[in-house]
């Protein structure tokens, strides 16, 4: 994109810079409502018209994309935000990896019950609900 800026702009350049210092006559301006007049070179008066024009352009670029700037930093925001939460889920997700960790460990330390105990287990009645509750 410079490439096509400066293939672009260049020749733009020159012919306004050529075009300006070739015309060396007087030009008077006058601001109507006032009595105020100016006397300078023609191409004083057109580079200055020219740059005038370029900052003007420039300023009503940048205020156009006002709203876009502040959508961006709205964006910035929120992502620093939502990053911030993620790294706090990943804290408490490794810390409960931790705590799994911790209870397998402590789980295989316990003694294992024999397939009769089992069996028991898993016949054994379980107790029915108080008559108190209802």
């Amino acid at each position: 994109m410079p490439l096509l800026k400066t293939l672009i702009g260049l020749p733009v350049l020159i012919v306004i810079l050529v075009f300006a210092f070739v015309n060396n006559d007087l030009a008077t301006f006058s601001l109507w409502p006032f009595a105020f007049e100016v006397t300078v070179s023609l191409s004083v008066a057109v580079v200055f018209f020219i740059l005038l024009g370029f900052f003007l352009g420039h300023l009503f670029s940048w205020m156009s994309y006002a709203p876009v700037r502040k959508a961006l930093r709205q964006h910035k925001k929120q992502c620093k935000k939502l990053n911030k939460e993620q790294q706090r889920l990943v804290r408490e997700m490794e810390d409960l990896h931790e705590d799994l960790e911790n209870i397998k460990a402590k789980e295989a330390q316990l003694p294992k019950p024999s397939f009769k105990e089992k069996l028991k287990n898993w016949f054994k009645s379980e107790p029915k609900d108080s008559p108190d509750k209802e």
